[in-house]
């Protein structure tokens, strides 16, 4: 009786314990240099895929204003902070009777992308009027104000209204949503839609311009980085262990993230002394790709050949 209460507990815990799959051993892949020339005035945004060392699209950053959330219940608008671009939100009042900026509370979208935080905020709640500054061009040139009523969102669609602050090019406009990609971008200059993300499966990375709030200082000032795609990408700092080092096995022991700012802009400095920018090798990252692959990356230059800044030059491997 003893012996069969044996056995039965042993088929018990065999048919408990999970089955083992051996598992090939991963080799990484082969070290890459690869880089991307945004211009010295930055005018360009540029699209990269890790998983084939790419980059899928650029366009120019003033090709569009508003990103709208695609996605059945997508409601969020965002703005193109690569233009310095802020919003003020107002209620209470008309839109005919806007015609200023006078006494605006100005917002900017947070840079980590957390879709709580954005300048638009809850429109859906209603009442409100929003003032769009539409920030600055890669010239300097200021880009002008208008001013915006979200009226509905649905499965399929967003609409809303336009005009500029003198009321002249009042327009209804709709957005049709468009789920290969996170967001669709909406240029207010020609008041159509823009094809500039590829789809959100192709892409990991956005080189370009962007609004960080330095909460010391209480100011948003205009940065130069890497964004990452809020669809699927994480990333995780590693500092403190050199590039070379960086294996597989490291990808268990760090916290990655979902805030898109963690690369950010901060991997290099300028130093006012020598008049340049000095680039940190030692600020490493690892990401984990749309197609869920884990690379390290970490950037060796800004310059180009030709010495001009705005060329982020880096390092990359799968792991």
């Amino acid at each position: 009786m003893n012996k069969l209460i044996y056995i039965l507990l042993l088929l018990v815990l065999f048919a408990c314990k999970k089955e083992e799959i051996p598992v090939e051993k991963h080799e990484p892949g082969e070290a890459v240099v690869n880089s991307f020339d945004m211009g010295s005035d930055y005018r360009t945004q540029a699209f990269f895929d890790l998983k084939t060392n790419s980059f899928v699209s650029q366009n120019l950053k003033t090709s569009w204003d508003l990103g709208f959330e695609n996605g059945v219940n997508g409601n969020h608008i965002i703005l193109n902070s690569a233009n310095a671009m802020a919003i003020a939100r107002v209620s209470n009042i008309g839109f005919n009777s806007i015609t200023d900026t006078t006494g605006l509370k100005w917002r900017w979208d947070a840079s980590s992308g957390n879709l709580d935080s954005t300048a638009i905020g809850d429109w859906e709640t209603g009442g409100f009027v929003y003032v769009v500054n539409r920030g600055i061009d890669y010239l300097g040139n200021h880009r002008g104000f208008c001013k915006l009523v979200f009226n509905n969102v649905s499965a399929n669609s967003y609409g809303f209204r336009v005009a500029n602050l003198d009321g002249s090019l009042d327009e209804q406009k709709t957005i049709l949503k468009d789920n290969s990609l996170s967001y669709t971008a909406f240029s207010l200059t020609n008041r159509t839609i823009q094809v500039v993300e590829p789809p959100k499966t192709d892409w990991d990375l956005i080189f370009t311009q962007y609004v960080h709030y330095f909460v010391v200082e209480d100011e948003a000032y205009l940065v130069t980085g890497i964004l990452s795609n809020r669809h699927e990408v994480q990333v995780a700092e590693v500092f403190n262990k050199d590039y070379a080092s960086i294996t597989g096995e490291d990808v268990t022991s760090i916290s990655f993230s979902s805030n898109i700012d963690i690369i950010g802009y901060d991997w290099k400095e300028f130093d006012f002394s020598a008049g340049a920018y000095i680039i940190y090798p030692d600020k490493n990252y690892i990401i984990r790709s749309t197609e869920g692959i884990y690379f390290k990356l970490h950037f060796i230059d800004f310059y180009n050949d030709q010495g001009d800044k705005g060329t982020p030059v880096f390092e990359l491997q799968e792991l």
